[in-house]
């Protein structure tokens, strides 16, 4: 189903396993609501899908936030765009009568669902991202205890240097999140292997 409602343009899927948990899918920059769907799909077959679309635009391409220059992010516009997209899944979850989902983001979406899980604690139950940086630090840290975090990161990324993957990772058990980071060889771009990693961990917990 896609609709308007609820303050963002999304896609829901129902789902059709009641264990598995539902998912919240946030896309790249550049992508919409429909981006992140087959991987959602093939990630944890039966799983209701939640997937909205970035509200801000840069150069006419949909983001979550807004950043200054690339790797360099507005974070005031970070903690206000947090505010909302945690202010839509509480309402998606009453709608749609859903669980704390799981943040499944790339890029840009997963540095928004790193901000969820920093700024709203509780509102994800946890949290697969794949090619994310610190979206920010905030003060106090949260209190992360119980959930549990997988960071899918690429040697090679031009865009997230390996060391940043590596200081997120950090913040989050420091924040008491159990953090498992995997490494690919490739770039920024989604391989197969993080589908397989996903899979994986998803079935473990």
């Amino acid at each position: 189903m896609s609709s308007s409602t609820l303050g963002f343009r999304h896609r829901f899927v129902a789902g059709t396993d009641p264990a598995a948990p539902p998912l919240l899918l946030l896309h790249g920059t550049g992508g919409n609501e429909d981006d992140l769907l087959p991987f959602g799909q093939a990630l944890r077959p039966g799983a209701a899908l939640l997937s909205p679309r970035g509200q801000v635009l840069e150069n006419g391409m949909p983001r979550f936030f807004r950043r200054l220059a690339e790797g360099v992010f507005d974070l005031d516009d970070l903690r206000a765009r947090t505010a909302e997209l945690g202010e839509f899944v509480d309402a998606a979850r009453r709608e749609y009568g859903l669980e704390p989902p799981i943040g499944v983001g790339f890029s840009n979406g997963a540095n928004i669902a790193a901000a969820l899980l920093l700024l709203r604690p509780g509102t994800l139950a946890g949290a697969v991202l794949l090619r994310p940086m610190v979206p920010l630090v905030p003060e106090p840290l949260p209190a992360l205890a119980g959930t549990a975090v997988l960071i899918v990161a690429g040697r090679a990324d031009p865009i997230v240097p390996p060391a940043q993957s590596e200081a997120l990772a950090d913040l989050l058990r420091r924040s008491g999140a159990t953090v498992t980071i995997e490494w690919l060889a490739g770039g920024h771009g989604l391989a197969r292997d993080d589908l397989a990693l996903g899979q994986r961990w998803l079935a473990a917990r």
